[in-house]
């Protein structure tokens, strides 16, 4: 198909050079050899047949989980479909509570929070002002307060390049796991063009994790609405994490590591404020990687405008024109003194476009 036949479906728009960087919430230099957005998936098979995708292939969410240490020399994919519908057949035990809502994978991830919310349902509150797209969400399984994001997918649709066919996934099949999934593990095969959530017409709050239950009191809330829970978890992370438009990053740089329990309890003797949670897998403990990263003595640290943020021993920070090279060269020094000091290996969240972790 040729480039001109493409660039005259309404639906796909096709950009040479791109500059990706103002895309991305860590703001650093980043281009691409080509940009495609795609507003239709059913515009997919012709796009992805295109000679361009010999060079490869990015598909490309709200950028808010990519560091680019370098640029990249293929395609640069952007589906910017954002319907949301109620699915008519949503009832799943016929007693009209549950529902299934299903979003395009370019609906910004915030965005559609409040509009579940507004719809009158329950189940992602937890997840309000995740940065991202809906796409994008399944691939990270983001997580956040209590709630990890595959208890609410129904299913996800995505186009295989591997079989060449649209397939609907159910969320069984999706092999997710702590900020993982198969998509994730297969970045070539999968593009996400849809997901169904299972939420709920009757609240059911998940209130337990620390911090929640202390900003809803500050409140004055003794038992909050949905879009209350949304609100205090709003004012949490707005006052944790700093706003990608003021300061570029890409909220958590590192998983919270698991360890075994044996390894948790040594670091425990030695260590007993380092926060330890059940991991969810009999022997297994999770670890605060922020504690961690604090008391090896990186909060706050600055190498030229790479940093780290002094509200969040968590999250990398561009403090105006570091490059993605230089953020990745302070994630490796932190890590490495992680281990060096507690014996745990940290790893990134963001995906690394241009080099290796």
């Amino acid at each position: 198909m040729s480039a001109a036949a493409i660039d005259a479906d309404p639906a796909v728009r096709w950009t040479r050079d791109a500059d990706l960087g103002a895309r991305t919430s860590f703001r650093v230099p980043a281009r691409a050899a080509w940009l495609v957005e795609v507003a239709d998936a059913d515009a997919l098979p012709g796009v992805l047949a295109d000679p361009r995708m010999d060079d490869g292939l990015l598909v490309f969410g709200g950028g808010s989980n990519l560091l680019f240490a370098g640029d990249f020399g293929g395609v640069a994919l952007a589906l910017t479909g954002d319907a949301v519908a109620l699915n008519a057949h949503g009832d799943s035990d016929g007693d009209g509570e549950t529902v299934i809502v299903r979003a395009e994978a370019g609906r910004g991830w915030h965005d559609f929070v409040l509009h579940t919310l507004a719809m009158g349902l329950s189940g992602l509150e937890n997840l309000s002002l995740i940065p991202g797209t809906v796409g994008a969400a399944p691939i990270q399984n983001i997580g956040a307060y209590g709630v990890e994001l595959d208890r609410r997918v129904h299913a996800v649709e995505a186009w295989d390049r591997e079989r060449g066919a649209a397939v609907r996934l159910a969320a069984a099949d999706c092999g997710f796991a702590y900020r993982d999934s198969r998509f994730k593990r297969e970045p070539g095969r999968w593009v996400v063009t849809a997901v169904e959530f299972m939420l709920s017409r009757t609240s059911q709050l998940e209130l337990g994790y620390a911090g929640l239950g202390a900003e809803l009191a500050a409140m004055g809330l003794t038992a909050p609405t949905p879009a209350q829970v949304s609100d205090a978890v709003c004012r949490i992370r707005r006052r944790k994490l700093p706003d990608p438009a003021l300061l570029g990053n890409a909220g958590s740089f590192f998983k919270n590591p698991i360890v075994s329990s044996a390894q948790a309890d040594a670091l425990l003797s030695g260590h007993p404020g380092l926060p330890c949670f059940d991991a969810g897998s009999p022997g297994m403990r999770k670890l605060s990687a922020a504690w961690l990263i604090e008391a090896a003595g990186w909060k706050g640290h600055r190498d030229g405008d790479a940093g780290v943020a002094p509200g969040h021993a968590l999250v990398l920070v561009n403090h105006g024109d570091a490059s993605g090279a230089e953020l990745l060269a302070l994630a490796r020094r932190i890590a490495a003194s992680v281990q060096a000091r507690f014996g745990v290996a940290l790893e990134p969240e963001p995906r690394i476009i241009g080099a290796h972790w």
